[in-house]
This record gives structure tokens, sequence and C-alpha cells, in this order.
């Protein structure tokens, strides 16, 4: 399992608008806060994403990006988007295998991906791991609060 202080896996995913985001672009700029959750617009999904809109200027005011990772297609993300206004992008895993570079486990008996969020700082250490499928935007509060002790403690 990654841990806290473990460099985290670099990958390359297209977004919602057919660009390429590499996490090692975001090294040395800003920190990112890495969502992994089940499916677009799903309710627990839906509070989430909506949640991390809805404060992404305290993101950006604390130098971090917010990206989320599903196995849902690029129309899929493109939609949900839209329909939600998210002004972070979204990133398909189709085959999952950034799901597995990370090592989210499956929720519900298997059934369904798991919905964890990291904290990578700007070296592109892991600071904060948060695992939690029914607590969805306890997700956003905690990633927040960990960018705040961050960012104090520079």
């Amino acid at each position: 399992m990654l841990q806290i202080g473990d460099q985290a896996p670099d990958f390359t995913l297209r977004t919602t608008t057919g660009e390429t985001f590499r996490l090692r672009d975001q090294r040395g700029q800003r920190s990112v806060v890495l969502y992994f959750y089940p499916k677009d617009d799903t309710p627990g999904c839906t509070a989430e994403a909506c949640s991390f809109r809805d404060q992404y200027q305290d993101f950006q005011d604390l130098g971090a990006e917010v990206v989320g990772v599903s196995s849902d297609s690029e129309a899929s993300h493109q939609k949900f988007t839209q329909k939600h206004r998210l002004p972070f992008p979204l990133l398909a895993d189709a085959g999952g295998q950034v799901r597995k570079l990370y090592e989210v486990p499956r929720a519900l008996l298997g059934l369904l991906p798991g919905r964890v969020t990291f904290v990578i700082d700007k070296e592109g250490i892991i600071q904060y791991i948060f695992n939690s499928m029914s607590r969805a935007t306890d997700h956003v509060a905690q990633a927040r609060e960990v960018l705040r002790k961050l960012d104090s403690s520079n």
C-alpha cells in the first residue's frame, strides 16, 4: 500500500478537454489533490465533485490543483463537467491502470471502484491519504485542512 511520505507514482492521462495531464508537470509548481471516485453523476460522486467545485478557489489560493479520476470515458467526464460546471480536470482512467498504480482498493465487496483522495505536495510526496466511500464530502474538507497546514509550515 502507498503511504504518507511515499513519492506519488507518475502517470499520464487525458482530460475532458483532450489535453494530456502529467503528474510530473506539476512538480515544483503546485500541490495536487488527486481524488479517485467510483462513477460520474452518481449521488455521492456528484456531491464530492460539487463540494470540490464550490471550494475550488480555496484550493487554488493554497497553491493546489484538484484532479478527479475515474474509469468513465472522456465523453462521460465531459457531460459530468458541463452539467455541474466543474472547474478542474477529470481524467479518464479507462483501464484502471492509474487506480492500480495508486493501490486504490475496491469497495462494497469489490463491486465498486473505491473513493480515495491523495494530497501530493509540490515535490511529489504524498502528504495525506483519505479513504471513505460514505463520507464523500469529507474528502474535500480533509484535503483543504492538510493543504492549510502545509501552507502554514512554509
